[in-house]
């Protein structure tokens, strides 16, 4: 028989297998020796008070075995003689897209100009060892996209958009943990997404599709209609040039600045959007844990390191923590030379000695100055380049001290840190924007009220975090979402404005996929 329950336990109890069936047991008063199986449905930590709980809801096979499976997977079909889509980008919104493609019968043609997701680790590591970047291949270009080195997380606020579990489902179906199916905050680390976005990619072409690494796009085709009907591109290996030709999905992600350039030089119509700006701040795991799980003993044996989320709002803007990183580790995710830019990233185990998260400030296109559709992007170049000068002209990160910051201090020296190319002290709240730092001292004042401990000169506030979402939203139609003005364009996922994250991204592609399968069926 099976049977189905909701639960609040302590963390010990869903340390096992074993130890769950003796709960449910004992609980329910079912012979141990008769459930064969307990499956999770969703599973959450309440630690809102000083006993810390877990609220499960499960099914129990008792003298039965599950005959379904944890989930049902996606069959996609062989598409080699199918029409050509031409994908432009290979990150979730990119990689979604094309799965949903070869769902619908279409076969489609992958630009990333990045390198595989194996390959382009030996250049990340050089950021940290050389500090060399590579301009097409570094933690924002290339397979995988941006999440792929720098978070992994899964949640997402987007749940009226699209279909999540779907999503959820493809990644199980290609390596991920099934944990992801039920966990509240899903996470498949950084550490094992990699092979995932391999599997993703081995499918499309085992079904037909075709991937391009190291190919970028230079150009749109379009006739004299202002229909699109293909993309320039160029090897980077070799200087060779390429002719792309189909509908394009434009899926380049948020820090393709050449795209937003070409995009305004060649009368697609683009704006200005707004972004949030900060700084990473990183506290030593076990504090967060303490605060967090309101014990000194920290996360003790059966716990996750803790995570934490903080809004407020100060003078009509947002401040807010992002991409909160438990474990983790911050990164540097510049993309050219005289940039800084900083990032989160957590492994799997989230078990590193730090905890960090971007903490960042709402900013309006009317908080800037100057003016046309790349107004955001310009001021994102400028904080960066700033940045980087203040470091020295290195990738060594300017930081200060949380308590330091918030009185307007000098920190003399630093806490230890997870950021692998070091920091300098640097006196952030002097050369910062001041609406930045006005509005990051008061929200800090505020967090530290809310949460005892948490504002603490053992803290690092890391300069700078620019690249939370893209600075350009590239318009489309609301119905078929094409350009407004050019027919056969689908511009998507984060680059295109219309997504923030891995899952809103991935999502973002499976419609982009379908309204494009919808157009490419209806063409002569």
């Amino acid at each position: 028989m099976r049977y189905e329950y909701q639960m609040r336990v302590s963390p010990h109890v869903v340390a096992s297998a074993d130890s769950l069936k003796e709960y449910i047991a004992r609980e329910k008063g079912i012979d141990v020796r008769t459930i064969n199986a307990v499956r999770i449905l969703k599973k959450s930590i309440d630690a809102r008070q000083r006993t810390i709980y877990v609220n499960l809801k499960v099914i129990i096979y008792a003298d039965e075995t599950p005959q379904e499976p944890v989930y049902t997977p996606i069959h996609y079909q062989d598409v080699s003689s199918g029409k050509r889509i031409i994908v432009v980008g290979e990150g979730p919104a990119g990689l979604f897209a094309a799965l949903r493609l070869i769902e619908a019968g279409l076969c489609p043609v992958i630009l990333e100009r990045g390198k595989n997701v194996r390959d382009r680790k030996k250049d990340l590591s050089q950021i940290s060892k050389q500090q060399s970047i590579n301009p097409e291949s570094n933690y924002c270009f290339g397979e995988g996209g941006a999440g792929t080195y720098s978070d992994g997380k899964l949640y997402t606020r987007s749940k009226k958009r699209g279909n999540v579990d779907k999503i959820l489902r493809v990644f199980c179906q290609h390596g991920a943990s099934t944990d992801i199916l039920f966990d509240a905050h899903p996470h498949i680390g950084t550490d094992k997404l990699p092979a995932v976005i391999e599997a993703m990619r081995h499918t499309i072409l085992q079904c037909g599709g075709e991937v391009y690494h190291q190919t970028k796009m230079v150009g749109i085709i379009a006739d004299e209609s202002r229909r699109v009907v293909g993309v320039d591109a160029v090897d980077l290996r070799t200087g060779a040039q390429r002719v792309f030709r189909g509908p394009v999905i434009l899926a380049t992600g948020h820090s393709a600045r050449d795209v937003y350039n070409f995009l305004a030089n060649n009368h697609f119509e683009i704006e200005a959007k707004g972004i949030a700006v900060g700084v990473r701040l990183e506290h030593p795991s076990y504090l967060i844990d303490q605060i967090q799980y309101h014990s000194k003993n920290g996360r003790g044996k059966f716990l996750p390191a803790a995570e934490y989320s903080f809004v407020t709002q100060v003078n009509g803007r947002g401040v807010y923590s992002f991409c909160m990183c438990p474990g983790g580790f911050v990164i540097p995710a510049a993309t050219d030379k005289q940039q800084l830019v900083v990032n989160g990233m957590s492994p799997s185990h989230r078990a590193g000695k730090w905890s960090n998260s971007g903490m960042v400030v709402e900013t309006h296109p009317e908080d800037v100055e100057g003016e046309g559709p790349l107004k955001m992007m310009h001021w994102q170049e400028h904080l960066e380049k700033m940045c980087w000068q203040q470091a020295g002209m290195k990738q060594t990160a300017p930081a200060q001290r949380m308590e330091d910051f918030t009185k307007g201090r000098i920190s003399y020296d630093l806490p230890s840190t997870s950021y692998a190319p070091g920091l300098i002290s640097s006196p952030l709240h002097f050369w910062l924007p001041v609406h930045i730092t006005e509005r990051l001292r008061n929200g800090f004042l505020t967090f530290g009220k809310q949460c005892h401990g948490f504002l603490t000169n053992d803290a690092t506030l890391i300069a700078i975090e620019t690249r939370t979402s893209s600075p350009v939203r590239i318009t489309r139609c609301n119905d078929t979402l094409m350009h407004v003005g050019f027919e056969g364009l689908f511009p998507c996922g984060e680059g295109a404005g219309y997504a923030g994250g891995i899952v809103s991204a991935a999502i973002d592609g499976e419609k982009c996929a379908e309204n494009c399968a919808e157009y490419i069926n209806q063409l002569k």
